[in-house]
């Protein structure tokens, strides 16, 4: 039995990973950002151990959710599930000032991953749109550029794929992969999302509990190596975008 905490679970893929751990006999804590949504969690996944609770745009309220998080004890597992979609048609400022995709795709799970004590293994999700991810790093705030909220998501989704690159080159103890899970119909998804719901959260599933040939610093699709954008291999690539979070968050990615 496994002990693992999934970020962003009060719905879609992050609830029905819960649900799978759960029923697998794996014990989940899970996560949402406020109360009300985190009641709503522990109804939808019956057996969950608790809830977390954290608005993941804030950086006060992140470094919350990883304090909540070490008290609890140690973790086999982290899945970095919490994500929002790509239909934002203006820039939308969090509390600290950063574009709201940004904030919780790509910058929240590195502060979790630099503060939550090391697991086993980390799981990230990405999307098969980080292909679409400008590997520049230019700008990554927003500021310069005009919004295009298509590119914001995309960007984020390679960002998610450097960070589970990075980890599995700097700490060789821990079993870092990113994956896709489809485009499926989930609320971020859209009804007319032609991937399979059924399948979508079984990967993670996988990643996070599977016994015989762990692997670190790979993507997948439904359990199968899948090629990435060939950017994200790319040492440098991973080092300034660990290096811009850092300057922004003010935490330091720990050796």
């Amino acid at each position: 039995m496994a002990r693992i905490f999934i970020t962003g679970s009060a719905d879609g893929l992050g609830k029905m990973a819960a649900q799978l751990l759960v029923k697998n006999g794996h014990q989940v804590v899970l996560h949402a950002r406020n109360t009300a949504r985190g009641e709503d969690a522990l109804q939808a996944v019956p057996g969950a151990e608790t809830v977390v609770i954290g608005d993941l745009s804030s950086i006060q309220e992140t470094k919350h959710v990883a304090e909540q998080v070490n008290a609890l004890g140690s973790f086999d597992a982290v899945i970095h599930n919490a994500g929002i979609g790509y239909q934002e048609r203006k820039r939308v400022a969090t509390v600290d000032g950063l574009p709201h995709v940004f904030a919780i795709n790509s910058l929240a799970p590195y502060l979790l991953t630099c503060l939550i004590h090391k697991p086993e293994r980390l799981v990230y999700l990405s999307s098969g749109l980080h292909r679409d991810g400008d590997a520049s790093l230019q700008d990554l705030t927003w500021n310069k550029r005009s919004w295009n909220g298509f590119q914001a998501y995309a960007d984020s989704k390679l960002h998610d794929l450097l960070l589970a690159f990075a980890v599995a080159r700097k700490w060789p103890t821990v079993y870092s992969n990113a994956l896709e899970p489809g485009w499926v119909a989930t609320k971020m998804g859209g009804a007319g999302a032609p991937d399979s719901l059924e399948e979508a959260p079984k990967t993670q599933v996988w990643l996070a509990t599977i016994d015989e040939g762990k692997v670190s610093g790979q993507y997948f699709f439904h359990q199968k190596l899948k090629p990435f954008l060939p950017a994200a291999s790319t040492i440098e690539v991973q080092e300034k975008l660990l290096e811009a979070c850092a300057e922004i968050s003010g935490v330091v990615f720990p050796s």
